[in-house]
């Protein structure tokens, strides 16, 4: 279980959140590199969760690329991500359910911020219809207010920040019982870094990019990583292979002390 002791990032990396809006741009020029490096999936259900106060058009870039790459992907479709308000889980568990009936094939799931926690958390609840689980800048692991938005999660949710562990699947910082992959940026100016990182095991793995928090959606290198996460076929899932070129461009991975 990981635990730390964070703050949350100080206020000139929230400052920089703005990087968010050149990544983007950064992500439209990146495609056609993206495209020619990245394999074609085996036509896995992809399932991309938002983050707080976001809906499904933050993830739409991602979306439509992994689709060109061959993977069915699929919103949220429940609105705005205002928290774990009442109907949230059971909805999420009928989506799952309902694409795994639908391909015949397990659920990956890729979740942004808070979707990351929902993403993990639906693992720990479904392992047997999750093939696995992607979070990016998803903070489950040491204070649920090592954020600079835990404000905004109380006043939009309605709880306060320290009833996570009372919600779906149990303790928030327990590993998932699938292969799990944690995205974060030791710039992130939302969550502390150190609580978006996964205990290193055979079936967990941390990989670093340089970006913003509110960029990782759509931020080449995020993409990249995520792309080539769901390309393992299934049942041979391996750590992130960091060797060449790539080298350069994802650190190595940190893991709590």
């Amino acid at each position: 279980m990981v635990e730390t002791t964070a703050n949350a990032p100080r206020k000139s990396l929230l400052l920089l959140e703005g990087r968010a809006i050149p990544e983007l741009f950064g992500f439209a020029a990146a495609l056609p590199t993206l495209s020619a490096l990245v394999p074609r999936g085996d036509g896995q259900p992809v399932l991309i969760l938002p983050g707080l106060t976001a809906g499904d058009s933050s993830t739409v870039s991602m979306r439509r690329f992994l689709k060109t790459k061959g993977y069915p992907t699929y919103g949220w479709k429940m609105g705005l991500n205002l928290g774990p308000r009442p109907g949230v889980e059971q909805g999420l568990i009928d989506l799952v359910e309902n694409l795994a009936d639908k391909y015949d094939r397990k659920v990956s799931i890729v979740g942004w911020s808070l979707g990351g926690i929902y993403a993990r958390q639906l693992g720990k609840m479904m392992p047997k219809l999750i093939r696995q689980v992607i979070s990016m800048g998803s903070p489950f692991g040491g204070s649920p207010r090592a954020t600079n938005a835990w404000r905004v999660y109380e006043m939009a949710s309605g709880q306060s920040s320290h009833d996570g562990e009372r919600h779906m699947g149990g303790a928030i910082s327990a590993p998932a019982p699938v292969p799990s992959t944690a995205i974060y940026s030791k710039t992130d100016g939302i969550c502390a870094w150190q609580n978006c990182i996964e205990e290193k095991s055979e079936i967990a793995e941390n990989i670093e990019v340089r970006g913003s928090h509110c960029g990782l959606g759509h931020h080449p290198a995020a993409v990249y990583a995520v792309a080539d996460r769901l390309a393992q076929p299934e049942g041979e899932w391996q750590p992130f292979d960091r060797s060449g070129v790539k080298g350069m461009i994802f650190p190595k991975p940190e893991y709590p002390v």
